[in-house]
């Protein structure tokens, strides 16, 4: 099985050496866990350390508040870009009207992401957030449908995609639907119970991942993971 790797120190040793090539994998936990930097981290590595370009995809964050998180890291954003190794999309859903409305323009985004993904070659892809989807559909059943659909069809884009969903930070609390875990191939939650930060690698298709959790520091360089340390369940709040 071709391996995609993350790059980011650590991670790629608790999962056989990276994530399963056109995988999409869930990456869940409470505010302030670190999933962005994580996201962002993943993109970049993948530009600078591989030169497999990718798409930084965002359904709520200003894609300004992400480039200065990258900067803060002193990540040499703009050569990348430059390269056509990097780019970010804020997802444009316009007014809605309606659930059928929301659908509809969904398939369009998709579209859009598609050409992109096809215009730069993108091995990587981040969806930032999928929790979004619960701000236009009412119905959770509705939003349920709608995550499956988008996942089954992200699937086509032959992309390794990281989807970020918040949850309430509890220690088993995996998605924000109920339904995220289920449809992804992978998942991987962070936890932050101050001051200490933790990554538990739930499921991972194909791989033999490490079944403990892990604590993690964020550094001047991004997310640094001690793979070699283990945090007990039972600290995690």
């Amino acid at each position: 099985m071709e391996r995609v790797k993350t790059g980011i120190e650590g991670l790629d040793e608790l999962i056989e050496g990276g994530i399963p090539q056109g995988s999409s994998v869930l990456i869940s936990g409470g505010s302030g866990t670190g999933k962005t930097i994580l996201a962002t981290q993943y993109i970049y590595n993948g530009g600078k350390m591989y030169e497999e370009p990718g798409i930084y995809v965002s359904l709520e964050t200003n894609l300004k508040n992400i480039i200065w998180n990258m900067q803060n890291f002193n990540w040499d954003i703009r050569e990348l870009q430059e390269k056509n190794l990097m780019k970010t999309y804020r997802l444009n859903l316009g007014h809605i009207t309606s659930d059928e409305n929301v659908a509809e323009k969904v398939d369009e985004e998709l579209n859009v992401i598609s050409q992109m993904v096809k215009e730069m070659g993108a091995k990587r892809l981040v969806i930032d957030s999928v929790t979004a989807f619960g701000i236009w559909f009412a119905n959770r059943g509705l939003v349920r449908n709608m995550l499956f659909q988008f996942t089954d069809k992200l699937k086509n884009l032959n992309c390794t995609t990281l989807l970020l969903t918040e949850t309430g930070g509890g220690r088993r609390e995996f998605s924000a639907f109920g339904v995220e875990e289920f449809v992804a191939d992978g998942v991987i939650t962070l936890y932050f119970t101050p001051p200490h930060r933790s990554i538990f690698v739930k499921k991972m298709r194909g791989t033999n991942h490490s079944k403990i959790i892990h604590p993690f520091q964020i550094t001047d360089k991004g997310i640094v993971i001690n793979a070699s340390d283990r945090v007990l369940w039972e600290s995690i709040k």
